[in-house]
């Protein structure tokens, strides 16, 4: 590839007919994306941005949905470089699922969905040991979808603890930026950037943001991601198609241009691609 890659590490395809997306509902909020989104829709937007590939991300707590996911990447060639699963990290077998699903070339990572969980220190806990014991032997990538103040300083223990495991946070921890109170965001993206085992994508913000949002009203939480994690271990995804609910892929493209306008050519390419190749050990074509 002659110039640097280009990644969106963070992006969607469901099929609402396998019913195992529990968040998703014909909701007022929700009917914009309350239909099947695939390849077909998603492709044109790569190509407008220059796009080479995307990571694949789970949005159902199914490992249906994974193989699913899984048989659909395969199916795209080189569009989709890498996937990342749920499994169920508490399952006495987990270790031997994830050998299973880590024996598929594109799986890269699992993500629990720990945003829905009830118990916000919910991976704290010893009997998750011989799952994240697997993802480390597997090399694969722990996903972290955290949001609010207890979640996010129960993923700082976590990630101080378990220094082998690569974590990536998605969303920037979805910071509440449509009240605009982002004291205790701050504080903590600041204490879990101090683990070095610790990526962050730039993605999610503007569904945080509101249907109202605006470059400017970014500004503050980005350069607070940029400040703490750096260009070298951020990652920039779309989060599309829930994207859709307060933006189009454009219009998030070229704001995360604007946001990132700070950054010299090589930062640029971290952000935008290689971290995520690295990060995830993608294997381009």
């Amino acid at each position: 590839m002659a110039r640097a890659p280009r990644i969106d590490a963070h992006q969607h395809y469901w099929s609402v007919a396998h019913r195992d997306y529990g968040w998703l509902q014909p909701t007022p909020e929700l009917r914009p994306i309350y239909r099947d989104f695939g390849p077909a829709d998603l492709h044109p937007h790569l190509d407008a941005a220059g796009i080479d590939a995307t990571v694949l991300v789970q949005a159902a707590p199914s490992e249906a949905e994974t193989w699913r996911l899984l048989q659909l990447a395969a199916a795209t060639g080189s569009r989709v470089a890498g996937v990342v699963g749920w499994c169920d990290l508490l399952d006495p077998d987990a270790p031997q699922r994830i050998a299973r699903l880590a024996a598929q070339p594109l799986l890269k990572g699992l993500r629990p969905m720990l945003q829905d969980l009830d118990d916000p220190r919910w991976i704290l806990q010893d009997a998750l040991q011989p799952a994240l014991q697997a993802m480390v032997r597997h090399g694969l990538v722990f996903d972290a979808l955290v949001k609010g103040a207890a979640q996010l300083d129960a993923l700082c223990e976590f990630a101080a603890e378990h220094g082998a495991l690569r974590i990536v946070l998605d969303h920037g921890a979805k910071p509440p930026l449509a009240s605009g109170d982002l004291a205790d965001w701050r504080a903590g993206i600041s204490r879990l950037a101090r683990a070095p085992n610790v990526h962050c994508k730039l993605s999610g913000l503007v569904t945080e943001a509101g249907a109202g949002w605006h470059v400017a009203g970014l500004r503050d939480g980005v350069q607070h991601l940029l400040a703490e994690f750096g260009a070298p271990r951020l990652l920039w995804g779309s989060d599309w198609p829930v994207l859709n609910l307060a933006a189009d892929y454009h219009a998030w493209w070229r704001a995360s241009g604007e946001l990132l306008g700070s950054l010299n050519a090589a930062q640029r390419e971290q952000v935008f691609g290689r971290n995520a190749v690295q990060c995830y050990g993608l294997r381009l074509e």
